[in-house]
């Protein structure tokens, strides 16, 4: 898997640090804006989410300050569940808030991170980060809703033909039906933010972030 280089919104030059720390070794300075890719290592999902909960992860590719390896791979992260929404029956959609808190270094030592989702692996949904937030919101719910309208809709027109075995019958069947579906759809919830086990997602760093 490549490197993936520290990016900042200062220039390069101006937001890379390396200097000597009080006990004198060597110290490496990721900047603000830095993106870090990190895979899950548990579920977590709108659906049984807390505020306060924890989610682990690990660090998938190395972070390079100029040339030299600021963050490895495999470096366990913690972050906490800040905000749980679940998506409405008629309207709002599932939002899952996250806070990068603890990096943990080879060494062992934790430090102290600020970090929030720049962009998440959406699966078989249109979840999606804000990357402003630092929220994952749930995508509409439009399409689902209109094939399980229409699926009714045919059932009944279906089985007001056989019953009636008229065409007036499947009309009567048909609004049936389509009442039917739209009461599925206004006492169905929306789907949950789902971030599964061995999923990814991007990390930007909200400050600075020295490292030993």
């Amino acid at each position: 898997m490549g490197l993936w280089k520290a990016r900042s919104r200062l220039p390069f030059t101006a937001a890379m640090f390396v200097g000597l720390t009080a006990a004198g070794v060597l110290a490496i300075e990721i900047p603000e804006g830095t993106h870090v890719l990190m895979r899950l290592e548990n579920t977590v999902t709108t659906r049984t989410a807390q505020p306060g909960d924890k989610v682990y992860l690990r660090t998938v590719s190395p972070i390079l300050v100029g040339d030299r390896v600021a963050i490895p791979p495999n470096c366990f992260a913690m972050a906490t569940v800040t905000t749980v929404k679940r998506g409405g029956r008629v309207k709002g959609r599932a939002e899952l808030g996250l806070r990068l808190d603890t990096l943990v270094l080879p060494s062992g030592k934790a430090v102290s991170l600020a970090g929030r989702p720049d962009s998440v692996d959406a699966g078989e949904s249109a979840q999606a980060a804000d990357k402003k937030e630092g929220m994952i919101r749930q995508g509409s719910d439009g399409g689902r809703d209109v094939t399980i309208t229409a699926s009714r809709t045919a059932q009944g027109a279906a089985l007001g033909a056989i019953v009636d075995r008229s065409a007036r019958g499947a009309g009567i069947g048909a609004g049936a039906g389509s009442a039917a579906g739209l009461a599925q759809v206004l006492l169905t919830r929306g789907r949950d933010v789902e971030l599964r086990r061995g999923s990814t997602m991007d990390v930007v760093l909200d400050r600075r972030l020295t490292v030993e």
